[in-house]
C-alpha cells in the first residue's frame, strides 16, 4: 500500500513539475510575443499630428509723431502755436534825435527799419508781431518811404502825424493807419521829456486798437530763416555804418558767445531805457538813392523799389548781396551772387538804408 502511495505521488510530482516547466515556457513566450507587438506597435504606429501653437499676431508699433514746432513769420523764431503765427503786425515809428533817447520798445521789435527823416536824424520803423512791449516811444511822425517798407508785412502803423506825402498815401483807405490824431486814448505823453519827444503807447493799447479796427491778422511773405551759428573763422567782428553824422553813425559789436552784434550810436551803447544793450542776431545795410526835396518842407526821397547792394552780417561774417524790391506791396529780398535768396537768422533783424554815395557808408573788420 505505502509502494502505491510513492508511486501516485511520484507521478504527480513528475506531472506539476512538468506542466509548471510548460506554463512558464508559455508565459515567457507570452511575454516576449507582447514585447514584440509593443515595439512593433511603437516603429509602424500611425503618424500623429503635431500640434501647432495658436498663431498671434505681432502687435503694429505705431510711431510717435513729431511735435509740431511753429516759427514766427516776422523773427523765425519758435512760437507757441499755429494762431500765434497769424498775429496782427504793428509798426510804430520811434524817433532816434538825442532828446529822444533811451527809447523803450526797440530791443523787442522783430525787425527794425532805420532811416534818415530829415537833416541826417534817423528815425526807425519799428515791427511787432509775438513781441508785447510794456512801454513803446517816443512815437514820430511818418514818412512816404516806411510805408513801403511795411506794407508788405500787412502790418497796422502807429504815428503822430507824418509828411504830407506820407499822410495822404496812408489815408488812402489801403493801408491800416493807427494815427495818433484819431486815436488819442491808446497814446499819452509823459512828463519826464518835453514835447514833441514824449509821446508813448504800449502793446497792450496797440492790439486793443487793432482789435477795435478789426485788424486781427497779418499774413505775409516772410523772409527766409536759419539757425544761426557763429563762423569759425569770423570776418566781420566790428561793423561801422556811416549814415549821416557822428550823432548818428552807428557800430556793431560781434558777440559769439550770443551770435549777436551789440549796436552803438555815437560813440556810446544803444540802450533800450527798459530792456538794456540793444544786439540784433542780423544786421543788413542797404545802399539806397536818396536825395532831399521840396514837399511840405524839406524831406528826404528814398527809392525804396528797383534794387541794389546791400551787406548781410550774421555768424560774424559779412555776405555781399543784392536787395530787390519789386514794388511798394511786395516784399524786399536778398539775394546772393547766384540770385539765390539769403536765409536769415533767426531774431531780430535790423536794416539801415544808407545813401549809396555817402563816403565810406559801411566797413567791418
Amino acid at each position: 500500500m505505502q509502494g502505491i502511495h510513492k508511486s501516485l505521488f511520484g507521478r504527480l510530482r513528475s506531472w506539476t513539475h512538468y506542466h509548471h516547466a510548460k506554463t512558464a515556457i508559455i508565459v515567457a513566450c507570452g511575454l516576449v510575443l507582447a514585447s514584440g507587438m509593443t515595439a512593433f506597435a511603437l516603429l509602424y504606429r500611425a503618424p500623429q499630428k503635431t500640434a501647432t501653437a495658436p498663431h498671434v499676431a505681432t502687435p503694429t508699433t505705431i510711431p510717435t509723431p513729431a511735435p509740431v514746432v511753429y516759427y514766427s513769420p516776422l523773427t523765425g523764431e519758435k512760437v507757441p502755436d499755429e494762431a500765434s503765427t497769424k498775429q496782427a503786425v504793428t509798426g510804430v515809428m520811434i524817433e532816434n534825435s538825442p532828446d529822444a533817447r533811451p527809447q523803450s520798445g526797440l530791443k523787442q521789435a522783430g525787425v527794425v527799419y532805420e532811416a534818415i527823416a530829415e537833416g541826417g536824424i534817423t528815425r526807425f520803423l519799428a515791427l511787432y508781431q509775438q513781441e508785447k512791449p510794456a512801454l513803446i516811444g517816443p512815437v514820430r511822425s511818418l514818412r512816404q518811404y516806411d510805408i513801403d517798407w511795411l506794407a508788405p508785412f500787412q502790418a497796422s502803423i502807429a504815428h503822430v502825424g507824418g509828411s504830407a506825402a506820407a499822410l495822404k498815401e496812408i489815408r488812402s483807405g489801403s493801408y491800416r493807419d493807427l494815427d495818433q490824431f484819431f486815436n488819442g486814448s491808446y497814446y499819452w505823453r509823459t512828463t519826464d521829456r518835453y514835447a514833441p519827444h514824449n509821446v508813448y503807447t504800449d502793446a497792450t493799447h496797440l492790439d486793443a486798437l487793432n482789435t477795435k479796427k478789426g485788424y486781427a491778422t497779418s499774413t505775409f511773405t516772410a523772409w527766409p530763416r536759419k539757425d544761426g551759428a557763429p563762423a569759425k573763422t569770423p570776418n566781420a567782428t566790428t561793423i561801422n555804418v556811416t549814415i549821416s553824422s557822428a550823432l548818428y553813425n552807428s557800430q556793431y559789436k560781434y558777440d559769439a558767445a550770443n551770435n549777436d552784434y551789440a549796436r552803438y550810436q555815437a560813440g556810446a551803447p544803444h540802450l533800450d531805457r527798459e530792456q538794456g544793450q540793444i544786439a540784433p542776431s542780423v544786421v543788413i545795410v542797404m545802399e539806397v538813392t536818396e536825395k532831399t526835396v521840396m514837399q511840405d518842407g524839406y524831406r528826404e526821397q528814398i527809392t525804396t523799389t528797383g534794387s541794389g547792394k546791400a551787406h548781410i552780417f550774421q555768424d560774424g561774417t559779412e555776405t555781399e548781396a543784392t536787395w530787390s524790391k519789386a514794388d511798394s506791396g511786395s516784399q524786399t529780398k536778398f539775394t546772393d551772387a547766384s540770385g539765390k535768396e539769403i536765409a536769415l537768422n533767426r531774431g531780430q533783424t535790423w536794416l539801415t538804408a544808407v545813401p549809396a554815395n555817402r563816403e565810406g557808408k559801411v566797413t567791418w573788420q
